[in-house]
């Protein structure tokens, strides 16, 4: 039975499921962490592919549901947990990477991205292959000057160039919801040190640019605290003076942040 709160909904598409495993590429050696495995339609490819599975499972009756059916395949383990408080340290074996694959609850989909990016940055993930819903995906893989570019686009290509696979419709899953879904892949390449910037501030930085949709980049600067002065002294050449944040590149966002740094160092 379906539970609202977890936002159940159960990959039944054959094709999709060989697919989404197919993606992650040749998994023989190595570690992958499942994200929402539900009755275990991706799992019991997995589990036939992989050196060790990971799977995470909140739902306490499927968790139970999946260690009874993968009883007898010690490669597999179902971790009963929260994604959101799983330390990925601690799955990860040192000097190690894993893959992650899983559908994502669509309720907590930008809390999760932001820990996979986390993670990632930590050297702790190589690649995902991920289900989201249709219109996530589109903000995720958006470049800028598209109306969908804007914050979670900013924060998830400055960890992962997102590259978007294939779309299923609500009769892929049971229940169908009420949204298309899109799988994407995003291989793990934090560009913090490529362009100089650290990724604390860095990301504090976007989120004022994007705070307010609508205003310029100039006047959300402002909001956060910059002084008009601050703001014309680091302003990059080639961004127009009332350009909002989602037509600004991420090289010039970063040469507009390292500028701000120097000039509030100095």
């Amino acid at each position: 039975m379906k539970k609202p709160k977890l936002g159940q909904n159960f990959l039944v598409d054959d094709a999709a499921r060989h697919s989404i495993v197919d993606a992650l590429g040749d998994v023989s050696g190595r570690t992958v962490i499942e994200i929402g495995p539900g009755h275990g339609a991706i799992t019991e490819i997995l589990a036939g592919r992989v050196r060790r599975l990971i799977a995470i499972e909140l739902d306490r009756a499927l968790a139970a549901e999946l260690r009874f059916r993968f009883r007898a395949q010690p490669q597999v383990e179902i971790l009963e947990a929260d994604v959101l408080e799983v330390d990925f340290g601690a799955l990860v074996p040192p000097g190690e990477t894993a893959d992650v694959v899983g559908n994502l609850p669509y309720y907590i989909t930008s809390e999760i991205l932001l820990r996979l990016f986390a993670a990632g940055a930590e050297g702790l993930l190589a690649r995902a292959v991920l289900m989201v819903q249709r219109e996530v995906a589109d903000r995720l893989a958006a470049a800028p000057g598209v109306r969908d570019y804007g914050l979670l686009s900013a924060t998830a290509q400055m960890n992962a160039p997102v590259e978007t696979l294939f779309t299923l419709p609500p009769t892929a899953f049971s229940p169908p919801p009420d949204v298309f879904s899109t799988v994407l892949r995003m291989e793990f390449a934090p560009r913090f040190c490529e362009l100089g910037v650290d990724a604390a501030g860095f990301e504090a930085l976007l989120k004022a640019c994007f705070a307010q949709k609508r205003k310029t980049l100039a006047n959300n600067l402002r909001a956060a605290g910059y002084s008009p002065q601050e703001i014309q002294a680091a302003w990059p050449a080639e961004v127009p003076s009332q350009a909002r944040a989602e037509s600004v590149p991420l090289e010039s966002m970063a040469e507009l942040y390292r500028a701000l740094v120097r000039i509030r160092s100095s």
